[in-house]
């Protein structure tokens, strides 16, 4: 039988490299792909794949957030592919799960199909992965982080940025962009993280792509549809989505 491969990256670049590497194996069967989380999900739960391709580092819902949604017993095996996170890379080695490290090769990809392989032969050790890809998943979740401020690496630097400084935050492709005053900030995160990072410090998220603090809107209009124009004390004007209606309640107090 051969083996069914899902590939999962909000990259069109990189699922096609992946697609074509897995093309030119002969007992693999591309069941699918995905470019975003929830789409990730619909297809491992639809598909019932042998084996995932899994992008750590997407928009919205990452790789641990996919899995956590997926129900351990319906899991698949998992090759994790990133590109710059080394506490991921640090979880991956402790945990023994494998791991694709962009850019890579054919030969590094090779070696990590050869190894999903005899993990799929042996159902015996895929058991043992998956307890350990739980304990990955535990031990990847925030321990209580300081509401107070973020650290935020950029250029090489770390920078430390007050919450109380941060007025809104909106979604930027891979990253989130943090905006203080006038003064603009890219941060490598993805929104549903940022956003549970914040909710200690009253931040409330108004859309799928904007979180806002409260104390920095001036005026709320109504717009089409349900929709909420937020006005904000700097003259930036945000939009409040009716799917994100309870938080109308958390701005006006």
């Amino acid at each position: 039988m051969p083996i069914r491969v899902l590939i999962v990256d909000d990259e069109p670049l990189a699922r096609g490299k992946l697609r074509a590497l897995l093309a030119k194996e002969a007992d693999v069967e591309i069941a699918g792909e995905a470019g975003d989380g929830r789409s990730a999900i619909k297809a491992v739960l639809e598909q019932k794949p042998d084996l995932v391709f899994l992008d750590v580092q997407m928009p919205e819902l990452d790789g641990f957030g996919v899995l956590e949604a997926i129900p351990q017993t319906q899991r698949p095996a998992i090759v994790f592919v990133t590109a710059h996170n080394q506490f991921a890379l640090k979880a991956f080695e402790v945990h023994a799960l494998d791991y694709l490290l962009k850019p890579f090769d054919r030969g590094r990809f090779q070696k990590t199909l050869h190894r999903a392989r005899q993990l799929l032969a042996a159902p015996g050790d895929q058991k043992e992965l998956q307890q350990q890809l739980s304990t990955l998943l535990a031990s990847m979740k925030p321990s209580a982080p300081s509401p107070d401020r973020l650290a935020v690496k950029t250029s090489g630097r770390t920078l430390f940025v007050n919450t109380a400084e941060i007025d809104w935050v909106e979604a930027a492709d891979n990253y989130v962009k943090l905006h203080l005053g006038a003064k603009e900030i890219l941060m490598r995160e993805t929104m549903a993280a940022i956003e549970q990072r914040l909710a200690g410090a009253g931040f409330v998220r108004i859309s799928r792509s904007t979180i806002v603090h409260p104390r920095t809107v001036r005026e709320l209009q109504p717009l089409f549809h349900g929709d909420q124009a937020v006005i904000l004390k700097t003259g930036a004007q945000l939009t409040l989505s009716r799917t994100h209606r309870e938080a109308l309640e958390k701005l006006v107090g």
